[in-house]
């Protein structure tokens, strides 16, 4: 895994966990991260991360709907 620095406001220091769930969380909305990896940018197992996704708005089901249909149609 690469590290990256990030410069933040100083406000967040107290955050710092708060603010990588909170990337790692929108990485893994977009699709830019599975769910295993982003857990492990935040430190968590699978099962913790899931489960505070929702705090960051964030839901575990991460497919759309449109491919739902297709796969569905395809069976």
């Amino acid at each position: 895994m690469t590290t990256i620095t990030l410069n933040v406001p100083d406000s967040l220091v107290e955050y710092q966990n708060d603010t990588i769930r909170f990337i790692a969380a929108k990485l893994y909305e977009s699709g830019k991260l599975s769910l295993g990896q982003a857990a492990d940018m935040a430190s968590l197992s699978k099962l913790a991360f899931a489960e505070i996704l929702k705090d960051y708005g964030v839901s575990l089901m991460n497919y759309p709907l449109s491919e739902i249909w297709n796969d569905a149609e395809g069976l």
